[in-house]
């Protein structure tokens, strides 16, 4: 029967840990660039409020006073809608990396699974082929299922995308 080294639990464990700290650098560099979305915005918006408050006050009647504020709902709406869309390109784009690692380590996952099944069958001793076709029928069950989950994440996170 196969065994697992010590080696490579240890090879497996730094993988999943190299795996870990790259997923959370990736949402750590999306968290920044938000960070930086919103200091650049509140930035412009305090420069725009200045200058909206100094034509506020230089406007020498109401109606002067009306225009300006009318002037200003366009932009703002304008404003508004590319602020969004930077933030969802923004997630958009951490989702895409997130996943492809969650999809490789999926991947990865059933190949690992298939060697370890297919050791099993190697060095099976004689009478273990309905223990054996159990292993098998469990693993092949176990995949459909990923497949099937793998599947609905994929149509879930394109319709949120297209939200």
């Amino acid at each position: 029967m196969s065994t697992v080294t010590p080696q490579q639990l240890i090879a497996a464990q730094q993988a999943n840990l190299d795996t870990f700290f790259g997923v959370a650098n990736k949402a750590f560099a999306g968290f920044e660039k938000l960070v930086a979305l919103n200091l650049q915005v509140s930035k412009a918006a305090l420069a725009e409020s200045q200058d909206l408050v100094t034509k506020a006050i230089s406007a020498g009647n109401p109606g002067a006073l009306l225009a300006l504020q009318a002037s200003l709902s366009q932009p703002a709406a304008e404003k508004a809608i590319a602020y969004g869309r930077s933030v969802h390109e923004i997630v958009s784009d951490v989702q895409h990396e997130i996943s492809a690692v969650a999809t490789a380590q999926g991947e990865q996952l059933q190949r690992d699974t298939q060697g370890f099944v297919e050791s099993l069958k190697k060095s099976a001793p004689v009478g273990s082929e309905s223990a054996i076709a159990a292993w098998n029928s469990v693993f092949s069950a176990a995949n459909a299922t990923y497949e099937s989950a793998n599947k609905a994440a994929k149509q879930f996170v394109a319709t949120v995308s297209t939200v």
